[in-house]
């Protein structure tokens, strides 16, 4: 599961629009929305592009964002209600 917190963040430090990201990475804009709120999963593919594009190096650090354990659905809910 998605920690929606840190991918946002780091989203936003990149300074890189949600657009031109999901474009890069083969999606529409409201495809990567739905992952980044674990709507639907990520790919592969998608993980390793997203880690090049947001400067992700370390195993740990993208074992955080995308495989994280405790973050639950309602976190991802109060996000959505934010935007």
């Amino acid at each position: 599961m998605v920690d929606t917190q840190k991918l946002c963040k780091r989203i936003d430090e990149s300074g890189l629009k949600k657009y031109y990201i999901a474009s890069k990475v083969g999606l529409t804009t409201y495809g990567l929305q739905k992952k980044i709120n674990n709507q639907t999963q990520f790919k592969a593919n998608e993980i390793e592009e997203l880690c090049i594009m947001l400067k992700i190096k370390t195993l740990e650090e993208k074992e955080k964002i995308f495989f994280a354990k405790n973050v639950g659905k309602m976190e991802t809910k109060k996000l959505q209600k934010k935007e």
